[in-house]
């Protein structure tokens, strides 16, 4: 019985969405879907409600709950990764506020960023044990990874575990349909070309019938820029760049100097940017989760509908042979000419039998390339300050962030980043 192991399970939304998927595809039955977390409640729970799908829909796949990760991985064909380490409290509390001590205001914090870099920090060393367990247990594994921050992770597994990696991330998926959508374009029969780095691709293309759209998006949005709405920082990034970004505002907002800044705070206002949106985002699902847990454990006939994930298209694609296109972040073996070859880079990708192929881009145009760079910079200098232990290269990381940099002198940086070292005590490992 072929397997597909799931690790952090405990995410029982999102689990249904992978796996639930996965319990619908004719071409994915009977195989044995292993389930870990390090949370037994809320694995438990997975389980429950995996297993009403199972039974609404008679799949022949097996649900099986681990409490022994290496167990759970032993023999797997497939890894999904869905896990976050140090949660809402204590570790993105800490994120968030002791950056405010500093004046350093931030949106999201999983990606870059000071709250992207400790992210990392700590959630490199449990990838590198996964990847240990791994190379014992399943070296020949695919494995998925929807963990952010997405780009350095994924790098991680392929440059430092040894792991065959690839990162999922939904905002390729949404880019075109929702740029469209919120100009009030129809997107029927429209061809587009995404490349770049995770939560920084560039549509570098959308036509249709031959014809290129662009001028009538870029006419549309500097309308739709005279008005509020929630995703100016990615118009007004289009507008001055040239190209349209993959990830939302809120995100992009803390990528750049150009948006949250202490000395124009009328700027806030003017972008319509959301300070501390992930915090809220975090209080709300543990809010609602009691009413999200009685619907999906508590309903033995719960149904599920395929999504637009790609986890059991990939699976499926590799078990039928039928080609499936995803965008996928992998290492940019020259794929994207003016991006550094140890870079993670997130490309159009061609699913089969033979894997996960990448498609070769070449060159993005000069200043998208440039701003990629700002990021893939401070993305580096985290894997380097992870592997080797050195807290200058936590401190090199911070000060090559475009928005902790425009913000803060360097002395306030490296304070700033032992003052988050020492908060998140045995979340990280020592450095000297």
């Amino acid at each position: 019985m072929p397997k597909i192991t799931f690790i952090g399970a405990g995410s029982t939304v999102f689990a249904k969405n992978v796996l639930g998927d996965c319990l619908v595809t004719p071409a994915l039955q009977g195989f044995e879907i292993a389930l870990f977390d390090i949370n037994p409640e809320r694995l438990a729970e997975s389980e429950t409600m995996l297993n009403h799908i199972k039974n609404t829909y008679g799949s022949t796949s097996a649900i099986k709950a681990y409490s022994d990760r290496k167990e759970a991985l032993r023999g797997a064909k497939y890894v999904v990764n869905a896990i976050q380490v140090g949660g809402y409290d204590p570790c993105t509390i800490t994120d968030f506020e002791i950056p405010k001590k500093y004046g350093l205001r931030q949106t999201i914090a999983d990606t870059v960023g000071i709250g992207g870099i400790f992210r990392n920090l700590r959630t490199i060393p449990v990838m590198l044990d996964f990847a240990k367990d791994m190379q014992e247990v399943c070296p020949d594994a695919l494995f998925l990874n929807y963990t952010n921050p997405m780009a350095v992770l994924t790098n991680v597994m392929n440059t430092y575990g040894g792991i065959k990696t690839v990162g999922l991330c939904h905002s390729v998926q949404a880019c075109v349909k929702d740029l469209f959508k919120n100009l009030g374009m129809d997107d029927t029969g429209v061809q587009s070309k995404i490349a770049g780095i995770n939560h920084m691709a560039w549509l570098l293309e959308a036509t249709k019938d031959g014809v290129d759209l662009y001028p009538e998006i870029k006419r549309r949005a500097r309308e739709k820029q005279k008005e509020k709405h929630h995703d100016m920082v990615r118009y007004e990034m289009m507008l001055n760049f040239g190209y349209y970004i993959t990830e939302s505002s809120e995100h992009n907002a803390e990528y750049h100097p150009y948006f949250i800044k202490r000395n124009y705070p009328e700027l806030i206002e003017r972008f319509n940017i959301p300070l501390d949106e992930y915090p809220r985002r975090c209080i709300e699902q543990i809010g609602n989760w009691k009413k999200l847990k009685e619907e999906l454990v508590g309903n033995p006939t719960l149904e599920h509908k395929r999504t637009h994930e790609y986890a059991s298209y990939i699976f499926e694609a590799i078990e039928s042979n039928n080609a499936f296109r995803i965008g996928g972040n992998v290492m940019n073996t020259g794929l994207i000419t003016n991006l550094p070859k140890e870079a993670c880079v997130e490309v159009t990708c061609l699913v089969d039998r033979n894997g996960v192929t990448p498609t070769f881009v070449g060159d993005l145009p000069p200043q998208c390339a440039a701003l990629n760079r700002t990021n893939i910079n401070t993305q580096l200098l985290t894997i380097e300050a992870a592997i080797t232990g050195k807290r200058d290269h936590i401190y090199h990381a911070a000060m090559l962030d475009p928005h902790t940099s425009a913000e803060l002198s360097m002395d306030d940086i490296k304070s700033m980043c032992d003052d988050l070292i020492e908060a998140h005590g045995d979340w990280l490992p020592a450095y000297n």
